[in-house]
């Protein structure tokens, strides 16, 4: 029996629970899970594409079946190469869902065996976004209850709060 594979793609500048949330459920469904960091130059990421890749690979080590990769390029692209059944996008808002159709129609007309699967996260992460983390972080509040330890830990190290 062919092996399942999901890939689950985004920037996760920096990856967050609610990222882990979605990881766990995804793995209950697929044999391999592909976390592929986006080097998305466009979004200006905080941190660098080695460190995201970084935090998220110690993020996800307890994790049975799921690998961190990094790319650049198109997703399409990536779907190819790594010979992935589906996309994994989680949606926490009704504007996230036209965005990611938008994106889902465009992948699937350069690639037409392209397949996406929208996930909610939990309810306790709906509101979580990255960018509130990184928001957060820099105003000096606590970032513990959104982001795994490796996150913090890398913060930490890279951006040092005076």
């Amino acid at each position: 029996m062919k092996e399942k594979i999901a890939l689950y793609p985004g920037t996760f500048d920096p990856i967050t629970n609610g990222h882990l949330d979605i990881v766990k459920r995804v793995s209950r469904i697929f044999d391999r899970v592909i976390v592929a960091i986006a080097e998305s130059a466009h979004k200006n990421p905080l941190l660098s594409l080695e460190q995201r890749y970084e935090i998220a690979d110690r993020s996800l080590r307890d994790f049975d079946g799921v690998e961190c990769i990094t790319f650049k390029g198109l997703l399409v692209d990536e779907f190819k190469k790594n010979r992935v059944d589906v996309v994994i996008r989680g949606l926490r808002a009704i504007s996230d869902f036209e965005y990611e159709l938008m994106i889902t129609l465009m992948n699937r007309k350069l690639e037409p065996d392209f397949e996406t699967v929208f996930l909610m996260p939990s309810e306790e992460y709906i509101y979580l976004h990255s960018s509130l983390v990184k928001e957060i972080y820099r105003m000096g509040g606590r970032i513990d209850c959104h982001v795994p330890k490796p996150v913090k830990e890398g913060l930490n190290k890279w951006f040092p709060r005076t």
